[in-house]
């Protein structure tokens, strides 16, 4: 697949099909997702992988915390500023309108909302997951290096004919995660990320981008020379 049509191709599934993924394209992608750039080479990433039985029991034990209510796990960190400014908020709001009318779910149904939601703990139905923690001791740019590697894998599996969801919605059952993957303590739980094959079944509405002149700006000769003069 051409890079440019893995990058336009990519976006969050949220809809897998039954099939499995072979461990041995897993493993291609992310060995390759390894050469991502980092700060000093520093490779702040640890992932964890699960597909089979352990991907069954966390879908499992994080369905029962679902059906009995429990209250989200403590975040250990921000998802997004308490008070989002213009033009964020705007684009926030935007998706959110986009996402719950293409289920048919009204802005006041909370439940509706929530039921949404909960399609997180069970990935989607995706046939594999990762898990990215970090060293709660790495500072900002270590998390930026987070970033970079995610993206990485996720156009290493569009390259493979594979989708995937990145999910910082896991963050708030850290603690169910943890049962299955049995972390050092001194990692924090970044996100997890459904992967899987689509399920061309599901409907998905596809999110805009903002135009390039307000995300971009060109600093090109003649500024300079009108700043000199």
């Amino acid at each position: 697949m051409d890079l440019y049509e893995a990058v336009k191709s990519r976006r969050a599934v949220r809809g897998f099909a039954d099939r499995p993924v072979p461990r041995e394209v897993l493993e291609r992608v992310l060995s390759a997702a390894a050469w991502s750039p980092s700060g000093s080479n520093l490779q702040p990433w640890r992932v964890y992988v699960l597909t089979g039985e352990p991907l069954a029991e966390l879908k499992k034990r994080a369905g029962e915390r679902v059906a009995a209510g429990d209250a989200w796990d403590e975040r250990e960190y921000e998802m997004y500023p308490t008070a989002l400014k213009s033009p964020y908020r705007e684009r926030r709001s935007a998706f959110g309108k986009e996402r719950y009318k293409s289920l048919g779910v009204a802005r006041e149904d909370w439940e509706g909302r929530q039921r949404a939601a909960s399609g997180n703990w069970q990935c989607f139905g995706a046939p594999a997951a990762l898990f990215c923690y970090i060293d709660r001791d790495m500072g900002l740019p270590q998390w930026a290096d987070l970033g970079m590697y995610l993206q990485t894998v996720m156009l290493l599996l569009r390259a493979e004919g594979l989708h995937s969801c990145p999910q910082m919605a896991w963050s708030v059952y850290r603690k169910t995660v943890a049962e299955i993957v049995h972390p050092p303590d001194d990692l924090v739980l970044f996100c997890g990320m459904s992967i899987g094959f689509e399920n061309a079944n599901v409907d998905y509405i596809r999110t805009g981008r903002a135009p390039l002149e307000e995300t971009v700006t060109f600093v090109e000769s003649s500024a300079l020379r009108s700043h000199a003069a």
